[in-house]
Order: structure tokens, then C-alpha cells, then sequence
């Protein structure tokens, strides 16, 4: 049983996330770069020119502190610290300029994976576990955070640094981000559209405590245990 991060309430308006979490996935310049020619294979032959984006359904949503299942047939999962954008009034069409009026504030998420090698169309067996999704601990305003483009991001693995990152380096900013999702889908208040993940994420077996620290936005952290172990 997991906790409802639908239920995380904030200071400002929409108050409380939707449930509806968007994940981007090829964002991040050094993890385009490091697919190679795999990139220019058929069926696809180039990089995505368009965002790639896939949903994490409400069975994959988890909270701050929440036990996050290692299934039987993935002996590790990997570990996926990403920027999570919520959108705080109706974005359709918005320009650039105007992206980050929409926004509320920012969260942490955890966009666990079973390692997988399909890059643009990942089966939702890998990408829908349940409790794959964790979010939190806290929404941070907007105007609170600086530059969204500028965090350090961090993950840690029972105390050890294993993961150092920014939001930096991405193929499309928050804001042109926003701009492009919306030019062909409308988001919603309370809705959170993940910015990405960062290339060479780490991977954990059961039995370990992760935490995921994105400057200005608290930690989240989850303990992982193998299928069928009382939580």
C-alpha cells in the first residue's frame, strides 16, 4: 500500500497535484549523445525532433518514505531523479515567454524504470510498475526557485553519492518544454510534467535506501524491497 501523493498539498493554487504525471524521456543532451548510431537506425533514423513523452498511471504513484517493490523478474530497477513541473493554471499553445506563467511550483520525482533497452517506445511493463512513480516530499513554489534550469540533482544509494547531475544541458528548458507539449495537448492544474532524466541513471537491487536531492526541493527518499517482503 502506497500513499496517495495526490493528496501533498501546497501553498498555492491548485493546492494539490492531480494525478495525471507526464515523463519526457531523450531530454538530456549527453544521453542523446551517448545512444550513437543506435539513434539513426530504423525505424526512427534520426533523434526524436518532436518531445517523446509517456504517462505514469496513478498505480505507479507512490509518496516521500514509501517502500518501492523490486519485482521477481527485474533484479535491480533503475533510478530515474527527475525535476517534476506542476502546472498550476490550464496550459494550451503558450509560448515560451508566457511557460512559466502556467507553472505552480516544482517537486521532486523518482521515475523508477526496469532497465530496458528501448529508448523511444518503451513497453509500459517497464516504465508502469506500481509504486514506480514516487513524488515529494513538498511542491515548491515557483517563485521560490530561482532558475529551474540550474538545479544540482543529486541521488544517493545508502548514504553514498552515486549520482551528480543538473537540470542543466537539456534539449529543450522548462519553458520551451512547456511550449512544445502544449503546442499539441493541453495541461491541467495539478498536473505534473516531468523534465527528464539524466544519461548513466543509476541502477539498485533490494535492500537498499535511495534519496534523491534536487537543490531547493527538499529529498525523497524510498526504501526498495523485493516482491513479497511485508512492508
Amino acid at each position: 500500500m502506497h500513499s496517495n501523493p495526490c493528496h501533498l498539498e501546497f501553498d498555492v493554487a491548485p493546492y494539490r497535484l492531480s494525478g495525471v504525471v507526464y515523463g519526457t524521456l531523450l531530454n538530456h543532451e549527453p544521453a542523446i549523445a551517448s545512444l550513437g548510431p543506435a539513434a539513426e537506425l530504423p525505424p526512427y533514423k534520426a533523434p526524436a525532433k518532436a518531445p517523446v513523452l509517456y504517462i505514469k498511471p496513478r498505480n505507479t504513484l507512490a509518496g516521500h518514505g514509501d517502500a518501492v517493490v523490486v519485482p521477481a523478474d527485474a533484479p535491480e530497477l533503475e533510478i530515474g531523479a527527475s525535476l517534476g513541473i506542476v502546472i498550476g493554471r490550464t496550459a494550451c499553445r503558450v509560448a515560451p515567454e508566457q511557460a512559466l506563467d502556467h507553472v505552480a511550483g516544482y517537486t521532486i520525482v523518482n521515475d523508477i524504470s526496469v532497465p530496458h533497452g528501448l529508448f523511444y517506445r518503451p513497453s509500459i511493463r517497464f516504465k508502469a510498475r506500481d509504486g514506480s512513480c514516487p513524488i515529494g516530499p513538498m511542491v515548491v513554489p515557483r517563485s521560490a526557485v530561482g532558475n529551474p534550469d540550474a538545479l544540482d540533482v543529486r541521488v544517493w544509494v545508502d548514504g553514498a553519492l552515486v549520482h551528480s547531475t543538473t537540470t542543466g544541458e537539456r534539449r529543450r528548458t522548462v519553458a520551451r518544454l512547456l511550449a512544445d507539449v502544449t503546442e499539441f495537448m493541453t495541461l491541467s492544474p495539478g498536473d505534473v510534467l516531468m523534465l527528464g532524466v539524466a544519461a548513466d541513471a543509476p541502477r539498485v537491487r533490494a535492500g537498499r535506501q535511495v534519496r534523491i536531492e534536487i537543490e531547493g526541493l527538499g529529498q525523497l527518499d524510498n526504501r526498495l524491497v523485493n516482491e513479497g517482503v511485508p512492508q
